[in-house]
């Protein structure tokens, strides 16, 4: 009898919100190719489509988010994100550097913000890294309300 091997988790879903077309291509390309299931969107109020849901059923694991969005800026679209209930890990990738820029972005409710122009490996593990964090967050929560249900309603 053959044994078949274990079930593959399904791809990490990515959310890439640029206007800029040139930038958003070659964001998807690079992530693609590093095994990412990517979404790639060009304005804020497409990014908003995808956060219509329950937040426990996020259409995405995480989101790059350009800040100068045409119509829908990229700060509504996090604020907006965060205000509906979704833990899903938002990285700021924005032209705009100054550190009043950077803490806005952070305090709205992004997880990390990275300047333009970055390397792509950087960009990579910088996702990883958040992915990370949200697997172990996730796991915690899970086990804590397994372990202790009075907590919960």
């Amino acid at each position: 009898m053959a044994v078949s091997p274990p079930p593959q988790p399904p791809p990490t879903r990515l959310l890439v919100v640029e206007d800029d077309d040139t930038i958003r291509e070659t964001i998807a390309e690079a992530l693609s190719s590093e095994g990412f299931e990517v979404d790639a969107v060009a304005s804020g109020s497409t990014a908003l489509e995808r956060f219509k849901g329950s937040p426990d059923n996020p259409s995405c694991d995480l989101v790059l988010l350009d800040l100068m969005l045409p119509g829908v800026s990229g700060l509504d679209v996090c604020r907006y994100v965060r205000r509906r209930g979704f833990s899903t890990p938002i990285i700021v990738v924005s032209a705009r550097d100054s550190e009043t820029d950077r803490v806005v972005g952070l305090e709205i409710g992004a997880d990390d913000y990275l300047v333009k122009p970055f390397g792509m490996r950087e960009l990579v593990a910088r996702c990883r890294a958040l992915l990370r964090v949200s697997d172990c967050s996730a796991a915690a929560v899970s086990v804590t309300m397994q372990l202790r249900p009075e907590y919960y309603y």
